[in-house]
């Protein structure tokens, strides 16, 4: 008969209950890549009832496209998913599925809008420039394995974004601004590259930098302590950089874009709301000062605060009364894709005010959604902020969710008559070939940022102890938890063992322990040591003493009497 040593397996019980006792192996984190796989395969059926409902108002018939725009959209989206699989397998699987159904409703409303202009087809070349972007995405992952490597080269990354925003100069205007660069049959808009390379460089900066802001230390004008005049300097000269665009090159978007980035990430980086302050300041001043003295921006204010003049005059509804009309006749759910009139608008149907479309043949409801989806992905985008841990990688996603989330506001805010036109596009839904590809350059940075975010961490190895290391005994195996099953047991057969109830003590034998106690004596407890006297000190001279008093020492009659031998 085999009797067990260890009283937990005597105890545990034989069959499932003794499979239920084994641990169980540690659970590794989800990666979630199914999960973006499946929201992937929904972006794309919603853009395909989209193309079908596009092509069945306007001609009764399916679009003769669709399998080609179906097919290349699909194969895009499964090239990031598997890029993102093999490269970043911890990333958000939100990111992705939500750039392409951005993408691809754009695509949507530029092929509705072609209807309406035949001899001017832009949806094949918008799927062309969305193709290049998912390429950049699929470069950018694989060959930045780290955030961290963007930022010794930070400063070089500066001076080419101030490259790219001067060299419009060289080249004539475009409807009044000076932000494209033409070269034959192929059109740029560096301002768009330059939005991330300049976040790259101020997220370098306010992380080296972001004690000095927050603690200022600098010169004091009046109650308003400033920072030192070495970390000063750097936002007085973006401030200057803007006004510079703003009236050489007349391009109210990109300098408001670029100020407004980086007192965002100022704000981000210090926690202190009175940079905010500071910047609306300076952005209100310079803003007046160049509305003021530049004819083109001048214009813009002018049709902001009338939208409705030009009708009154007799010269017909312009672009934003004509946006405002199209927001008013969409109404709640809309008049349906296809089924609009955004043709009126004009010329930047399909880039700036490709909003209006979306609210007329979607109405609040579709344009709701659409918001929610920009709401969506710059979430994701703050959060992965907040769980990175670290300066840069944390102002970097933090400015790169701004940049979305900037241009969102202020072409929605300008396409609703809410502040002036500033030229923006809308992310992901205009037309333009350097904004989509700059999009997907932000959302790769995002999905690296957040694949580092959510990538466990290996926890920090103690140093060994030198005493531990010392020759001796080993100890014997430390004791493990309880399996559950035989804590069950255990706690059973105590509930069920009968317990011994103390017997009370007789009534006469209490009073004689109470008549005890109150008879024995207590000691006083003893003074606690004064500190001022436990001191090392001279001693005091002895000074007389007393009549009466005892003598400290014994004097020579004491020690030796009358008669006595010395």
């Amino acid at each position: 008969m085999t009797t067990a040593t260890d009283p937990a397996e005597a105890l545990r019980p034989p069959g499932r209950a003794r499979r239920l006792a084994t641990p169980p192996p540690p659970v590794p984190r989800p990666r979630r890549r199914g999960a973006e796989l499946a929201l992937l395969a929904c972006a794309v059926a919603v853009i395909a009832y989209g193309y079908a409902a596009v092509g069945y108002a306007t001609s009764g018939a399916p679009p003769a496209g669709l399998t080609t725009h179906l097919g290349g959209l699909a194969g895009l989206a499964l090239l990031a998913h598997l890029v993102v699989r093999f490269r970043a397998p911890c990333a958000d699987p939100v990111l992705l599925p939500v750039a392409l159904l951005l993408n691809g409703l754009g695509l949507v409303l530029i092929h509705r809008l072609d209807q309406d202009t035949p001899g001017d087809r832009a949806a094949p070349t918008q799927l062309l420039w969305s193709t290049v972007g998912v390429a950049l995405f699929a470069a950018v992952l694989v060959f930045l394995r780290d955030h961290r490597d963007l930022r010794p080269r930070a400063a070089k990354y500066a001076f080419t974004a101030l490259c790219l925003m001067a060299a419009p100069i060289l080249f004539p205007a475009v409807n009044g601004a000076r932000i494209w660069i033409r070269i034959g049959g192929l059109s740029l808009q560096p301002s768009e590259f330059a939005k991330v390379l300049l976040a790259v460089f101020f997220a370098s900066y306010l992380a080296a930098n972001r004690h000095a802001l927050t603690f200022t230390s600098g010169p004091r004008i009046r109650r308003l302590l400033l920072p030192p005049w070495r970390v000063l300097g750097p936002i007085v000269a973006v401030w200057g950089i803007s006004l510079v665009l703003l009236i050489l090159e007349r391009d109210i978007g990109a300098s408001l874009l670029f100020f407004s980035l980086f007192v965002a990430m100022l704000y981000v980086a210090t926690g202190r709301a009175g940079w905010l302050a500071v910047g609306l300041l300076l952005a209100a001043a310079g803003a007046a000062a160049v509305g003021a003295l530049e004819p083109h921006v001048h214009t813009r204010v002018e049709d902001w605060l009338s939208p409705f003049r030009a009708i009154e005059e007799g010269h017909g509804p312009g672009q934003l009364a004509q946006s405002l009309f199209a927001f008013a006749a969409g109404g709640v759910l809309g008049a349906g894709l296809g089924q609009g009139h955004s043709l009126l608008i004009g010329f930047a149907g399909k880039s700036d005010f490709i909003l209006a479309t979306a609210g007329e043949e979607l109405g609040i409801a579709g344009l709701t959604a659409l918001f929610l989806l920009y709401a969506l992905l710059v979430a994701r985008g703050y959060r992965t902020a907040i769980a990175i841990g670290e300066p840069f990688g944390a102002l970097l996603a933090a400015g790169l969710a701004a940049i979305i989330t900037l241009q969102v506001v202020v072409i929605a805010g300008g396409v609703l008559g809410l502040i002036p036109l500033t030229g923006m596009v809308t992310p992901f839904l205009a037309q333009g070939g350097s904004s989509v590809v700059t999009n997907w350059v932000i959302v790769a940075l995002l999905v690296r940022l957040s694949d580092e975010a959510r990538t466990p961490r290996e926890e920090p190895r103690a140093a060994p102890d030198a005493a531990a290391a010392r020759p001796g005994p080993r100890p014997g195996p430390a004791p493990g938890p309880e399996p559950a099953a035989a804590l069950l047991v255990r706690l059973r057969d105590e509930a069920r063992t009968p317990r011994e109830e103390p017997r009370p003590e007789p009534a006469a034998a209490l009073l004689a322990r109470l008549s005890d106690e109150a008879r024995t004596p207590r000691e006083e407890p003893r003074p606690a040591p004064d500190p001022a006297a436990a001191r090392p000190g001279p001693r005091p001279a002895p000074g007389p003493e007393p009549a009466g008093a005892p003598a400290v020492f014994p004097t020579a009659d004491e020690t030796h009497p009358a008669g006595g031998t010395p």
